[in-house]
């Protein structure tokens, strides 16, 4: 591998607001140096409900370059307050993370897996 660096992953919200909290977040509590962020309107719901394979199979191609190709160490699945991709109440957007979660660790990578919470402040507060 010719990166040098420590890698984590985000599957985020295509929103705009919620990238660079998530980034710097995950910098911070990982010690990562970068983030590949994965981006799909409302990710969370896509991966808990698992019925769109097309689009799960292209979010899975893109961890697994991350994970493989650039050695990532973490990832995590976001959702965030006001999403348009996902316009449901915090409650149950939470229950979409742990679904999501189960999703993406039944993958089988050797990493961490985190879900966070992205609060109507713009803070990220870890779930799992």
């Amino acid at each position: 591998m010719s990166h040098h660096g420590i890698f984590a992953t985000a599957i985020n919200c295509m929103d705009g607001r919620a990238q660079i909290p998530v980034i710097q977040w995950l910098k911070r509590e990982y010690k990562a140096d970068y983030v590949d962020v994965i981006t799909e309107p409302g990710p969370n719901r896509i991966l808990a409900d698992n019925i769109d394979k097309f689009l799960i199979n292209s979010i899975k191609n893109r961890v697994e370059i991350s994970v493989n190709k650039h050695g990532s160490k973490v990832i995590a699945i976001v959702g965030h307050h006001d999403c348009a991709g996902n316009p449901m109440p915090k409650e149950a957007q939470l229950n979409h993370l742990s679904g999501a979660l189960k999703t993406i660790q039944s993958w089988g990578y050797k990493v961490v897996f985190t879900s966070l919470w992205v609060d109507e402040n713009w803070s990220v507060e870890k779930i799992n």
